[in-house]
């Protein structure tokens, strides 16, 4: 990449330009290949890692691993400028192409409502959308305590995202889309990809995946 913002406010310059090719659309058909995208990091070091798998039985088809640095400060609402770059690298290497990418961590759910789910749809145009662990922006309504149930995220008066109950009586995730898919079709991917935990597979295989090529690029740097 040619260029990437280096102060906090050519960040949000470059995420307000970004930002405007962001689009809703609905999925015409349900993807073959699903890819889940994760981040982990040890002190100065990261590993990203994306994790591509079969949407009909979940099997993994393809997986690509970067260790890089982060390539910008830690800084609220910005923070995919400290992943992308080592995401894309490691999008680049796949021979398999998802046809959906599932971020952990938001997408229109954000203060300016582009999180990192919708900054890697944007610079891919591959439809993605982010589940995350926790809440970054608005309120809610209690979510019923069946899987499947769902209340809508709303901030400033706009509905940004889901509260969604992937495993009755466990706590729900946040869904939000992030470019070139509608709410409702992340959510039933969501729960598409939980049969049996909490978080999607895709997310649950690529924290793996980049975890251990953390500690095992520690170990030979022992």
């Amino acid at each position: 990449m040619e260029f990437w913002p280096r102060t906090e406010e050519e960040a949000l310059a470059a995420q307000e330009v970004l930002r405007s090719r962001v689009v809703s659309v609905r999925l015409p058909a349900s993807p073959r290949t699903v890819a889940g995208l994760d981040v982990a990091y040890d002190g100065d070091r990261l590993g990203a890692a994306v994790v591509v798998l079969d949407y009909a039985d979940l099997s993994v088809r393809d997986t690509a691993l970067v260790i890089g640095r982060p390539a910008f400060p830690y800084v609220p609402g910005l923070f995919a400028f400290r992943e992308v770059p080592s995401l894309l690298d490691a999008l680049e290497k796949l021979t398999v192409r998802p046809d959906v990418l599932i971020c952990d961590g938001h997408g229109l759910a954000h203060p300016r409502r582009f999180g990192l789910a919708a900054h890697l749809g944007v610079l891919t145009d591959l439809p993605a959308f982010g589940v995350g662990k926790t809440r970054l922006v608005g309120e809610f309504a209690p979510v019923g305590a069946e899987r499947g149930d769902r209340s809508p995220l709303v901030d400033a008066g706009e509905t940004v995202g889901a509260v969604l109950r992937t495993r009755s009586g466990v706590k729900p995730v946040f869904v939000s889309a992030g470019h070139r898919i509608d709410l409702d079709t992340a959510c039933a991917i969501t729960l598409r990809l939980t049969p049996k935990f909490r978080l999607p597979e895709t997310t649950r295989v690529a924290d793996r995946a980049c975890r251990d090529l953390l500690q095992l690029t520690e170990r030979h740097r022992g």
